[in-house]
């Protein structure tokens, strides 16, 4: 019998034994990358830390299996966090539960109708203003908990609220600023870590290793009065699922859009993480309806029990590729690995410092809000910076679903504007009795008038070039515009030149009955 072979990052054969060497090694790296930010992010939406891991346990072992996307890994996400902080603040625990079943039932639901690819269907400056504007909240929410302080209450409320809570802990000089000191030094671990250390050594997380520290550092010092994770020895006993009257509330219309508010954010998250990773590997392709549809019975069991709501999460598919994963079997292992931790190992979270954990999310944060993006948006020009800036802006100053509908509809009016702005420029040369008309933007229906005005106040007896070079599109009312009055303006003596065989070129796939009539109809004079 042969050994089963699979292929490398690169293309190339890999075999049996050495997948499985490489997927338990890479399944290590995720469990160890995953642990300290499923605590984290569950921490940051108001949740116990078990919420967290057992949505890392759920999307390890379930969607993992299930996945469309092999070397993508699924947990809680740092991009659900500010949505499920609001949802549990206005609808409670259990409610919550209710929202992330049926957001799950959705996903699946949308999956099946084959709408995959339609959640990818969202502008980039949308999903990095998004990302941005949620690292910007949870920086300035867990700024307030890495000094052992509570988060006031809203996004601006929290920024602003920033120095005060920092002043407080420098002039107090107690616990505050001893829990500050620990957050900061947690932060220059993994700031320092993928940069100080030698390669070798960062096959351990940073965000792990900066625990690790803190843990090791209040230890050492005894730092008693700063706060700890807080955890049952049954971790389970944590959760608070929905019950069966809970899941009436489906049926409120506040209820009812959070749920979608959850699937689509949670589903576009996803599918572009998955876009990415598959930019990472050479392997199998991602089939977006099947990881929806995995996305939705992972949401829906966490739902269920009272979990965190998933998505893929780049930071542990990235650490996933990086380590050498092969198959989705790593993903799966990753899950195992989370399951007999809290099974074994749930009395060692109540020796980490919450200001250490805090900082993993403010550091997350800060990454989040960097305008990095900013050089690539502004090839496509300031609209695309407007949008990315304006959904930032909105999500700070209202809420996340807000920002978001505010991103998609300012997307829409620029493309709607695209589609019907038309500049005509016109360049008289009465020494050659010459007119050059410029096109410039989209020729359509909405502004057949305004092309009409023009070509209607041309003199006659000239010789008229119609430049298409920066037209993006016509239709066929324009060109059918263009083609009588081709004709006209002959008769009056005059005579034209338009780049028929440039458009019929450039919209090969316009190039029907219209568009050879057109040509057809006009013998381009040469210049």
């Amino acid at each position: 019998m042969t050994t089963p072979s699979t292929a490398n990052s690169e293309g190339a054969p890999v075999p049996g034994a050495s997948r499985w060497g490489a997927d338990l090694l890479a399944s290590i790296v995720v469990f160890l990358v995953a642990l300290p930010l499923c605590m984290g992010i569950a921490i940051a939406s108001n949740l116990p830390p078990a919420a967290g891991l057992v949505t890392g346990i759920v999307g390890g072992l379930i969607v993992g299996f299930l996945s469309g996307s092999p070397l993508q890994v699924s947990g809680p996400a740092a991009g659900l966090a500010v949505l499920v902080w609001q949802l549990v603040e206005k609808h409670g625990v259990e409610t919550l539960g209710v929202i992330v079943l049926f957001a799950g039932i959705i996903q699946f639901v949308a999956g099946v109708f084959k709408l995959g690819q339609w959640f990818r269907a969202v502008s980039p400056a949308v999903i990095h203003g998004m990302l941005a504007g949620i690292g910007i909240l949870i920086f300035a929410a867990q700024f307030h908990v890495m000094l052992d302080f509570k988060p006031i209450g809203t996004g601006v409320q929290n920024l602003l609220g920033i120095p005060g809570h920092l002043w407080a802990a420098l002039a107090l000089g107690d616990y505050h600023l001893t829990a500050g000191e620990i957050g900061l030094l947690t932060i220059f671990v993994i700031a320092g870590w993928g940069t100080l250390t030698p390669k070798s050594w960062r096959l351990l997380p940073a965000p792990l290793v900066g625990v690790a520290v803190a843990m090791i550092a209040a230890a050492a010092l005894g730092l008693d009065s700063i706060q700890y994770v807080k955890v049952d020895a049954n971790v389970l006993s944590d959760l608070v699922p929905p019950g069966p009257e809970s899941l009436l509330k489906i049926m409120e219309p506040a209820i009812l859009v959070g749920a979608f508010s959850v699937a689509f954010i949670a589903s576009a998250e996803t599918l572009l993480c998955a876009t990415a990773v598959d930019q990472m590997h050479a392997g199998e392709r991602t089939k977006y309806d099947k990881e929806l549809r995995a996305q939705g019975i992972g949401n829906a069991i966490c739902g269920a029990l009272g979990a965190l709501p998933m998505t893929g999460v780049i930071v542990r598919s990235g650490a996933n590729v990086e380590a050498g994963a092969k198959t989705r079997a790593s993903a799966i292992m990753h899950g195992v690995w989370l399951l007999l931790f809290v099974a074994g190992l749930p009395w060692t979270l109540s020796y980490i410092p919450l200001s250490a954990l805090a900082a993993v999310l403010v550091f997350t944060g800060y990454k989040l809000a960097y305008p990095k993006i900013l050089p690539s948006l502004m090839k496509y020009g300031w609209g695309e910076v407007l949008i990315y800036i304006a959904t930032i802006v909105t999500i700070v100053l209202t809420d996340l679903l807000t920002g978001v509908l505010t991103g998609l509809g300012l997307s829409l009016a620029k493309l709607l504007y695209s589609f019907s702005h038309l500049e005509i420029v016109k360049k008289e040369n009465p020494a050659e009795n010459r007119v050059d008309l410029y096109l410039k933007g989209a020729a359509t229906l909405v502004r057949l008038p305004q092309l009409a005005s023009e070509l209607e106040i041309l003199p006659p007896n000239t010789h008229v070039k119609v430049h298409i070079a920066d037209l993006d599109y016509i239709d066929h009312a324009c060109i059918d515009l263009l083609t009588s009055w081709d004709r006209q303006h002959r008769a009056t003596g005059g005579s034209i030149e338009i780049e028929w065989e440039g458009l019929a070129n450039r919209y090969q796939s316009r190039t029907g009955a219209g568009m050879k009539a057109a040509r057809s109809a006009s013998t381009p004079a040469k210049s």
